[in-house]
């Protein structure tokens, strides 16, 4: 279950790594941005820790700037112009759509310059109605109006193709609203729910849930095939039964991979001590939050780009076993 908010989570993380950390040789601070996702989601949760990560294990030499973002997209857009240490998530099927010029990203380059560093955990699919909504099915939602996720999102584009995928298509009234407007809009009954892609428990849904009584959506398994045979670097997921405040079953949807990127602008230095160190303090990152238990490195052979030198060098220390693909 999420546990703490952005800033009890950077005091917990600086005050408990603090001890003993290790710093890059260089004795210049190195600064470096990270962009994931919108205030209050699982994903802006993570930069935080990985921030504090950063700051406590380097002794102070690394200083972390987390920047709040509409989403992946503007992730990636960013990434092919961004100077400096530019760290940013992304699912990799939007990698792969950039480099070859695909919608959203048409007529634009710079995008092989970006490296995969790690593994974050995977997106996973909501869609949130109201409970006394009656809507048990995705299909019920046909005439109603629903938030897609936010606008020119990841999660905007996936929801508006399982709608396409299970002949929702045209049938659900889209509303344009942002993400954090979601939740209020909602509660008021100005819509019968909303879609939101991110690491569960998303802290979005925890807040709205306590509050107002709502359904995380489950597909069928024919709805979760069509879904995965569309897309497969997708996979099934399920959110345990109590994810969320009245949630008594299990929810079956899917996942989506997500890699921690960066660029060849960052030095090796500092790609090898931000990818050697992300895995040596997972296991005390998971124990603030439990979804940074679910990834091991064996999972980078998943994001299909190829690795910055400086994390090469630590996977090969490492010993793990790498797809020819990404070196």
């Amino acid at each position: 279950m999420f546990k703490k908010s952005a800033a009890a989570l950077a005091l917990s993380l600086g005050l408990v790594m603090g001890a003993g950390a290790l710093a890059p040789d260089a004795a210049a601070q190195t600064r470096v941005t990270l962009k994931s996702a919108k205030a209050g989601t699982s994903y802006y949760v993570m930069m935080v820790q990985l921030g504090e990560m950063m700051k406590a294990q380097s002794g102070g030499k690394i200083q972390a700037t987390v920047e709040e973002s509409q989403g992946s997209v503007q992730n990636v857009k960013e990434s092919a112009r961004r100077p400096g240490n530019f760290l940013f998530t992304t699912p990799p099927s939007l990698l792969a759509s950039a480099r070859a010029g695909k919608k959203p990203f048409e007529g634009e380059t710079g995008y092989d310059r970006v490296r995969t560093l790690f593994v974050m955990p995977f997106v996973t699919i909501h869609f949130a109605v109201q409970k006394d909504s009656g809507i048990t099915d995705v299909m019920q939602l046909a005439g109603q109006k629903f938030i897609a996720g936010g606008k020119g999102t990841f999660c905007e584009g996936r929801t508006r193709r399982v709608f396409e995928l299970l002949g929702l298509e045209g049938k659900v009234e889209a509303v344009d609203v942002e993400l954090s407007a979601a939740s209020n809009a909602m509660r008021n009954d100005k819509v019968a729910g909303f879609a939101t892609c991110s690491s569960h428990p998303t802290p979005q849904l925890v807040e709205l849930a306590t509050t107002n009584p709502l359904t995380v959506l489950s597909f069928t398994d024919a709805q979760r095939e069509a879904i995965l045979k569309a897309d497969p670097m997708s996979g099934p997921l399920t959110i345990a039964a109590g994810t969320y405040k009245g949630q008594d079953a299990p929810v079956n949807t899917v996942g989506v991979p997500v890699g921690a990127f960066t660029t060849t602008d960052m030095d090796d230095e500092t790609a090898y001590f931000i990818t050697r160190n992300f895995w040596q303090q997972r296991n005390a990152l998971a124990k603030e939050n439990p979804w940074w238990a679910g990834v091991s490195p064996e999972m980078v052979n998943q994001l299909g780009t190829k690795l910055h030198p400086g994390a090469l060098k630590y996977y090969k220390e490492a010993g793990v076993k790498l797809d020819a693909s990404l070196m």
